[in-house]
């Protein structure tokens, strides 16, 4: 039987969802942009293979998303749409309905207005009643929001909070540019957490850092493209996840050899260099970055829903996401072991 008295600092996860738009642009349709790239280019750099976008595929081939602000009217859903998509997934796991839900928190790089706040969109999609606002930080948004969580007395936080992290970030690519348009997949997460209600699965660490010097090293200005210092952004981004990696497991309450991990889903060849560095066992490394491209804040918490049925029934996982900031962090999620 689950605990009955969660400990301070306890968060629970009750459920997590994930969904991807059906749009796919994968190698070949970008080597036919005639932007200078091509199957093996893409896959020497980023090692990734397809994306999901839900822009339509004849916008981006007439126009490149020239003009970011014309993409929305291209767009096959909204992001309250794709949020809720991923939310139905995460409260059918919890076991819950949307009217169960006393609080919605949304956050991540691509919010499709600067007001309202996103949760509040995802919410109303739901039919929830209930408070909803925005925690950002990019691509870290997700270990933060659960750190942030963690910190808040129990009391003070409803029985389940759902989590939602939307990312139609493809709308502000610049298809003319290579570099940039290999990279960016839509995705959308969910979880259903608590810190009053056991579950099997439970946060038993946070950490959250940042160094704002380094803010103008990923930005996207309101209305205009993504822009990264892509050599720069890189390294920063293998340090500071091995770095985490190394902060988290120290809190392990079992074998590091054993320790799945689940990284921030900026490219297949990023992710490899840190499991190397970090001595993680290529056979517990979770990722979907080659199929679905790096889905902002929604990649890492996505990939643990794709293998939420699938998890052993003791295990730990330490969750490493690395945005812009720049900020970085962690969740060392432990599963079966509150039980």
């Amino acid at each position: 039987m689950p605990r009955h008295e969660p400990l301070p600092g306890d968060l629970f996860i009750h459920g997590v969802g994930h969904f991807h738009p059906e749009n796919r642009i994968d190698n070949a349709f970008l080597a036919s942009l005639h932007i200078g790239t091509d199957d093996a280019w893409i896959m020497e750099r980023v090692g990734i293979r397809s994306r999901r976008t839900v822009l339509a595929l004849d916008y981006i081939v007439r126009t490149r998303n020239e003009h970011p602000s014309e993409a929305a009217r291209w767009s096959l859903h909204t992001n309250a749409e794709t949020g809720a998509f991923a939310a139905r997934l995460a409260l059918e796991r919890a076991g819950i309905t949307p009217s169960e839900v006393g609080l919605v928190i949304a956050g991540g790089c691509s919010p499709q207005y600067s007001i309202p706040a996103e949760a509040c969109l995802i919410a109303a999609e739901l039919g929830i009643n209930a408070p909803a606002y925005d925690l950002s930080s990019a691509c870290s948004s997700f270990a933060v929001q659960l750190h942030h969580l963690r910190a808040m007395r129990p009391e003070a936080v409803p029985d389940y909070v759902l989590v939602v992290n939307v990312e139609n970030t493809t709308r502000t690519v610049d298809y003319r540019d290579r570099r940039t348009a290999v990279l960016w997949g839509d995705g959308s997460s969910a979880a259903v957490v608590s810190a009053r209600l056991p579950a099997p699965v439970r946060i038993s660490q946070s950490v959250v850092h940042s160094d704002p010097s380094g803010w103008n090293k990923v930005v996207i200005p309101t209305g205009g493209h993504f822009a990264q210092d892509g050599s720069a952004v890189q390294g920063f981004a293998i340090r500071k996840s091995v770095a985490t990696v190394n902060e988290l497991a120290a809190h392990l309450a079992g074998d590091r050899a054993e320790m799945l991990f689940i990284g921030h889903q900026a490219n297949l060849l990023m992710l490899n260099t840190v499991c190397e560095r970090a001595k993680v066992d290529p056979a517990r490394h979770l990722f979907n970055v080659d199929e679905f491209g790096n889905c902002g804040a929604a990649g890492a918490p996505g990939v643990l829903s794709q293998n939420w049925d699938r998890l052993p029934p003791r295990c730990e996982i330490a969750l490493v996401v690395v945005g812009s900031g720049l900020t970085w962090g962690g969740l060392l999620i432990d599963v079966g072991r509150s039980s």
